[in-house]
């Protein structure tokens, strides 16, 4: 039998807690209320802090044997992150919080599986939830009111979480579709390129297009990580800039590291290596003043790469390449990598995307299963794409 996981710390949020859990029942789901508290419960649960602390790598006595809070909420976060994918009898999560509730409750729900309900109502959820949610797909819902005891807007807030996450969760979308998925990275400025690449491989593919944005390609990784992708066509990898330089869309160090790990059939390009992310043109770090800015919209900004920062970004993705173990083929676009890198665009720098390309060269290790291809085209003529599909459909059926 599938529950709906009602989760909270029943030592401080309690009455709300069992409130929730209420509504849940009253809408037709099947409740399972959770205690993640880290001190004695004022209500009935149906798992234990304690059952959930003993999931912590420590053990129980690490989470709930010390008098410091904020040691005991990161513990606790652990423990419950490693408690609930363990779990079989998941059909969607509903948790409340303020800060520790809510930093608890997320690091579980981000370890579920994307699809699979989950509802956060947080004092926390009209600010800043980056932290929170990160890559997955927590529904971040405000609680208006601080939860400290229930009152006419706070049951209208946690009725309304109740109808949401037992809706969801009693009616599951459909299987997902019988063809291979495939993860796509773009950028406006690559746009073009990928939009045609789609056009192409939608007919027996799946294509799921991430936003190069620093969290899309970390989206898209973890999605490979987990199977669901059968390959990749990483044909705007500019997250890396912004992770080298400073910019505010940054990759991980991990960036590639997905692709290593599972071997899938990888087609990489240099999409849109011209440019590092920041916000309006005053948050500019004053070490770049009196560089090529172009202003994208009144609150982006987008500094062209030099030739040195182009070899050291050259030289960063041809060391994750040589840890790919499955099929490589990583394409360059002689002739730009970017819509602003073209003959009389804002960033044409012929120097520049030289230093990158040579710098790729270099270091990459080709062998039969990874190679470097150059092309004399730009990186969103039509034929680009042609290459790009070629590339993908000549690794994924060799």
């Amino acid at each position: 039998m599938k529950h709906i996981y009602v989760v909270g710390t029943a030592d401080t949020k309690g009455e709300e807690l069992a409130y929730l859990a209420a509504c849940v029942a009253a809408a037709g789901g099947k409740p399972l209320r959770v205690d993640v508290g880290t001190r004695r419960p004022t209500v009935p649960v149906d798992v234990s802090a304690a059952t959930v602390a003993a999931a912590h790598p420590e053990g129980e006595q690490a989470v709930l044997s010390g008098d410091d809070r904020g040691t005991a909420v990161a513990a606790m976060g652990l423990a419950f992150s490693r408690f609930l994918p363990g779990r079989d009898d998941v059909a969607g999560v509903v948790g409340i919080g303020g800060g520790g509730g809510t930093s608890i409750i997320t690091a579980g729900m981000r370890q579920l599986p994307l699809g699979l309900p989950k509802v956060m109502v947080s004092t926390l959820a009209s600010g800043d939830v980056g932290p929170y949610v990160d890559v997955s797909d927590i529904v971040m819902m405000p609680s208006v009111t601080d939860m400290a005891g229930l009152n006419r807007l706070s049951r209208v807030i946690l009725h309304n979480a109740a109808e949401a996450i037992t809706a969801m969760a009693n009616r599951p979308a459909e299987a997902a579709a019988s063809k291979p998925a495939l993860g796509l990275t773009m950028f406006g400025v690559t746009t073009p390129c990928v939009t045609a690449i789609v056009d192409r491989l939608k007919v027996d593919h799946d294509c799921m297009v991430f936003h190069a944005t620093g969290t899309g390609g970390r989206t898209m990784e973890k999605l490979a990580d987990s199977g669901i992708l059968a390959g990749v066509l990483d044909i705007t990898t500019t997250e890396v800039c912004d992770l080298l330089f400073g910019g505010v869309l940054q990759a991980t160090e991990d960036r590639f590291g997905a692709i290593a790990r599972k071997g899938i059939p990888y087609v990489g390009s240099v999409g849109a290596l011209d440019m590092v992310n920041f916000w309006a043109p005053e948050t500019v770090p004053e070490r770049y003043a009196g560089r090529l800015l172009y202003c994208h919209n009144p609150n982006v900004t987008l500094m062209r790469t030099t030739a040195a920062e182009c070899t050291e970004i050259g030289h960063w993705i041809g060391e994750k390449l040589n840890l790919c173990r499955g099929p490589v083929r990583f394409l360059i676009p002689e002739k730009g990598v970017s819509a602003l890198d073209i003959e009389g665009g804002a960033f044409f720098d012929p120097a520049a995307d030289a230093a990158l390309f040579e710098a790729l060269e270099a270091t990459v290790e080709q062998t039969h299963a990874r190679r470097i291809i150059r092309l004399p085209l730009h990186i969103n003529d039509p034929q680009f794409a042609e290459a790009a599909v070629a590339a993908y459909r000549d690794i994924a059926n060799p």
